[in-house]
């Protein structure tokens, strides 16, 4: 009981200091923000009315997909709503934005077009509006970089764990075999492994944890290996609780420190790697809406396409700095000379 009303006060302490990082807490809520909108992008930016009234029915194409048949549509295989005949009395109410991010303005003369009053952050090569794939874009990348997150540090901590857990001979070998991983090319790796197989989204998940937790494996390995001596340890040997208990009651909540520090650089890190692909064109499929495939157009147009450079990249500036601004928040609010 007194060891966990000290972690609460600990972690209220915390919490506090984390609150009075001014910046970090900034970040936080504009990445919330960010986040909120992109996960909900369908109510934003989309070139279906969220709900409408037609006839004397009310419809919610947002939500559900209709036939051209319902709204007395023939020779027609999906409904354009934005060409939709109303009559009198009815009415749409369309997102702010209303363009698809798979769909391409035809209004325009050429690809890529630049900013307008419609698509206000000009167009790609193929048309489609930059200010809508920037915005599903982002649920992707956070998406990448949390699975490869969450994956690698559960592999990472489990293996680092039991290597400063039990010592010996299973640190020993396990430190042997970390560092022979350690070498290979990851990233050449991760190309030619793409290369072979069709990419998708768990696919790039799953290869780009393979070795990404080799380094928070030390961090957590270092970490047992100094816990596992303290007297709290020693005391719950004493009173007959297994490895099992003492290796995740005792030692793991006591270990979290370089989890936790590191977590925003890592996801900051996995966005930028997942951007990195796409511009290579080892990412993910198109037409998926990417920050990294929109920067491999502004190269190919960059005498043209200004637009094409400006704004993916403002976009991946101000999530990396934001993230880093959170790990900066995190890191002090955690070090144990506060």
């Amino acid at each position: 009981m007194i060891e966990k009303f000290l972690n609460n006060e600990l972690s209220i302490k915390r919490w506090r200091r984390f609150k009075s990082h001014r910046l970090a807490v900034v970040s936080s809520l504009l990445l919330i923000a960010a986040c909120f909108f992109s996960f909900t992008a369908e109510f934003w930016a989309n070139n279906k009315p969220i709900v409408m009234k037609f006839g004397n029915n009310y419809y919610y194409p947002i939500l559900k997909d209709y036939t051209p048949q319902a709204f007395g549509l023939k020779n027609q295989i999906t409904v354009d709503y934005k060409k939709l005949p109303l009559a009198d009395g009815d009415w749409a109410v369309f997102p702010m934005i209303v363009w698809d991010p798979y769909e391409s303005n035809k209004e325009v003369r050429s690809y890529p077009s630049p900013p307008t009053l419609k698509n206000i952050m000009g167009t790609d090569d193929r048309g489609r509006d930059i200010f809508t794939r920037l915005l599903y874009g982002l649920r992707y990348s956070v998406i990448y970089a949390v699975l490869v997150w969450a994956l690698s540090f559960f592999v990472g901590t489990v293996l680092g764990g039991l290597m400063g857990f039990y010592g010996s001979k299973v640190d020993f070998y396990g430190q042997r075999i970390t560092e022979i991983l350690s070498t290979v090319p990851q990233l050449l790796l991760l190309i030619i492994l793409i290369s072979i197989f069709k990419p998708s989204m768990a696919l790039l998940v799953f290869i780009s944890s393979l070795f990404g937790w080799i380094g928070i494996s030390y961090y957590v390995r270092g970490e047992f290996l100094k816990n596992r001596r303290m007297e709290f340890v020693e005391a719950a040997r004493a009173v007959g609780a297994g490895s099992a208990r003492i290796f995740f009651k005792h030692i793991l909540p006591n270990s979290l420190t370089p989890i936790i520090t590191f977590t925003p650089f890592v996801i900051a890190g996995n966005i930028t790697g997942l951007a990195s692909l796409d511009y290579l064109g080892f990412g993910l499929t198109p037409p998926t809406p990417s920050w990294g495939e929109l920067l491999s157009q502004a190269q190919k147009h960059f005498s043209i396409g200004w637009w094409l450079a400006l704004y993916p990249s403002l976009a991946l500036f101000m999530s990396l700095t934001l993230l880093s601004l959170i790990g900066e928040g995190v890191r002090d609010a955690i070090n144990p000379r506060e």
